[in-house]
């Protein structure tokens, strides 16, 4: 098990996982296949920068796909953003 976690090959699972869940996301359920990217790219990216520590790369290919993660991640939040001529979402009253 150490050796699944040294080599990487644990995040190539993880990464294989997110690639069939994009298959499924455009073909099955029918999401606009730019969407699904922007929804699972930034933890792709992490889980790359990981592999990278895990294997002891130098730290630059570390931080390159961490930090590239951070504006993906905030073009899918914008995407996901209400409109402004929606109508605005209802608070939650907790009393």
């Amino acid at each position: 098990m150490a050796a699944l976690f040294a080599s990487g090959h644990a995040v190539d699972i993880v990464l294989a996982v997110i690639a069939a869940e994009f298959v499924l996301l455009v073909t099955r359920f029918g999401w606009p296949s730019g969407r699904a990217l922007l929804r699972l790219l930034p933890g792709a990216l992490m889980l790359l920068g990981l592999r990278a520590a895990l294997v002891g790369a130098p730290w630059v290919w570390i931080a390159l796909p961490v930090t590239a993660s951070l504006p993906i991640h905030l073009l899918d939040l914008r995407a996901e953003r209400p409109d402004s001529k929606r109508r605005p979402a209802r608070s939650i009253r907790l009393s």
